[in-house]
């Protein structure tokens, strides 16, 4: 194919090759004609097939288990999401060289010359759709580790723009089980951008009563007051007069009808506290003589403030807490005591699901508690065992949420592994388990997990050429579409039916299938009193000859496939 160079003279070549060897480049480069084309890259159009019977509860269907390749299944959430997803998790491969990065249906080797660049390719593609789909007050978390942060950051930096980048935040992660190494890593980091500069999102709301140290907000600052020592051996406890000679063990409950109000419960073992107390002046424990408490805490209860908050630690220190104003809140960058990579597989084999270093629970939940509000959206395209869809599913439940999700996991397959499958033995199981709850043994007895309630559609990705269209697409795909485009969720296609039919907000969505005089009935009887409807069909000139007039009175009618195509796109 001929191009602009054809015309150059050998002059004008070596003159701009010069030229171009003077000015250095700065940003990330990759040996993009080097490597082998991404076989995942195509320009079909992209439906999603439906599997009623791995899919789990009622439609229609809020949240997607997608299964398939996720730049297939990111072009079809274009379509159908574009500036709808206010919080994208990925853990996208870490290109260890371990078998954890395929590429072309083989995983990378760690001696590939092109390994890095084969990995920055992959991703680009992926993210510049991710970057469509985010919400104008969206936010994206990305986990990686030393391997790939590098390029990571520069990539994040062109696709998401330098100036969005949030925070890179590092994990506390329980590090290599390599005992014998010289290094111990014990950290991954996750990347956060903001769909736009302008929106930073608020701080989280946290439960009070979680544990402190491993809040991202924190709400309150801790300051150190009066340090352990042998005039001050706090962390003995040591119970005066009223109590039995021989308490050592039990537990002294909270209570806040005398000076001062103990906020949780003193847990005592050995004669030893085992766990922090958080004392507020003010009110005392009646199960707590007003002597003990002041000899213990006077060096710091002296205020007339009835808001004051200390907590006596179970190393002994007295540490104040001040409570931040809105201004003052800020997000900790470093995330610790959210669990680990461990607990999580022993959680997941417990079930009878083999699934290699799924991330904890707990860090997704930690980062869900950034983003504002409880009723969004939440897309995780390297979706593996599925913990983000899990974690969005407790979250809903411990603050009666409305979060949804759609998790799209590959089924992992290569040239020599055909038949695994990820999502469909793995990820499905996990989330089916999480809603319907399981049996589980533990070493001492069996165990019973109850469900989180909820549902989900299971979907497998399928391509269609585009020059085989016309009249090429079922029906029940068609209305898939529809409903997703209009509403975020779907039921089945009725085809009992002559016309298909949801309200979107205000506005009545229809589908007509085949136009005939039983269908056009259906149809004046659906848009009577509807101030808007949106028909879709496959000869819209027949329809709006049928019904002059309408577009008048605030209905639209739209040809399909031409919508679907238009707005599916063709972007390679």
């Amino acid at each position: 194919m001929a191009d602009k160079y054809d015309t150059y003279t050998k002059a004008e070549l070596s003159r701009l090759l010069r030229d171009r060897d003077r000015k250095p480049r700065y940003g990330l480069v990759w040996e993009r004609d080097e490597i082998e084309r991404d076989h995942s890259i195509n320009s079909d159009l992209i439906t999603l097939e439906h599997d009623h019977s791995l899919s789990v509860g009622a439609a229609p269907y809020e949240n997607l288990l997608i299964e398939g390749d996720n730049f297939d299944a990111l072009r079809f959430l274009r379509m159908t999401h574009a500036g709808k997803i206010k919080c994208i998790y990925i853990d996208p491969p870490y290109n260890t060289g371990n078998r954890d990065f395929i590429y072309n249906d083989r995983f990378v080797d760690r001696d590939d010359q092109y390994k890095h660049s084969k990995w920055i390719e992959y991703m680009y593609r992926r993210l510049t759709l991710a970057r469509d789909l985010l919400a104008p007050d969206g936010i994206i978390f990305v986990s990686i580790n030393d391997i790939e942060m590098a390029n990571l950051k520069l990539l994040m930096n062109d696709v998401f723009i330098e100036k969005n980048a949030l925070v890179d935040f590092v994990w506390q992660t329980d590090g290599n089980f390599d005992n014998q190494a010289r290094f111990k890593v014990a950290h991954e980091y996750i990347l956060a951008y903001s769909a736009n500069e302008k929106y930073v999102p608020p701080p989280p709301v946290i439960d009070p009563n979680a544990d402190e140290s491993s809040k991202l907000f924190r709400e309150e600052i801790r300051n150190t007051i009066v340090k352990n020592g042998p005039k001050n051996p706090v962390s003995n406890l040591v119970l005066p007069a009223g109590f039995p000679a021989d308490f050592e063990e039990g537990t002294i409950p909270a209570r806040d009808d005398k000076w001062p109000h103990l906020l949780n419960d003193a847990v005592v073992k050995n004669g030893e506290l085992q766990n922090e107390l958080v004392v507020r002046s003010g009110w005392a424990n009646k199960n707590l003589c007003e002597a003990f408490i002041r000899s213990r805490f006077a060096p710091v209860l002296d205020t007339k403030s009835q808001r004051t908050r200390f907590v006596l630690t179970k190393n002994g220190a007295i540490e104040n807490l001040k409570t931040r104003s809105d201004e003052q809140s800020h997000v900790v960058s470093v995330i610790k005591n959210v669990g680990s990579v461990q607990s999580s597989g022993e959680h997941l084999i417990a079930q009878g699901i083999k699934f290699s270093y799924p991330k904890p629970v707990g860090l997704i939940k930690y980062l869900l508690s950034m983003v504002e509000g409880k009723d969004f959206l939440v897309l995780d395209f390297f979706a593996g065992s599925s913990t983000s869809a899990h974690a969005v599913m407790e979250l809903n439940a411990e603050d009666k949420g409305r979060r949804r999700w759609i998790m799209v996991s590959s089924t992992e397959a290569t040239d020599d592994m055909k038949d695994k499958n990820i999502c469909r033995d793995v990820a499905q199981k996990r989330l089916a388990n999480a809603v319907t709850g399981y049996d589980y043994a533990t070493r001492s007895g069996n165990r019973t997990q109850a469900g989180l309630g909820g549902g989900f559609a299971y979907l497998r990705t399928r391509r269609h050429a585009m020059n085989a269209l016309v009249r090429g697409l079922q029906d029940h795909a068609v209305w898939q579409i529809l409903q997703l485009i209009h509403t975020d969720k779907f039921a089945a296609y009725d085809a009992a039916s002559l016309v298909q039919k949801v309200m979107a907000g205000d506005t009545l969505v229809l589908y007509v299938p085949k136009l005939n005089d039983a269908a056009l009935e259906q149809i004046v009887e659906s848009i009577d009193g509807q101030p808007q409807s949106i028909m879709y069909c496959w000869n819209p000139a027949l329809l709006r000859q049928r019904m002059e007039g309408m577009e008048k009175s605030g209905v639209t009618v739209e040809n399909v496939p031409q919508y679907i195509v238009d707005r599916f796109g063709v972007k390679k």
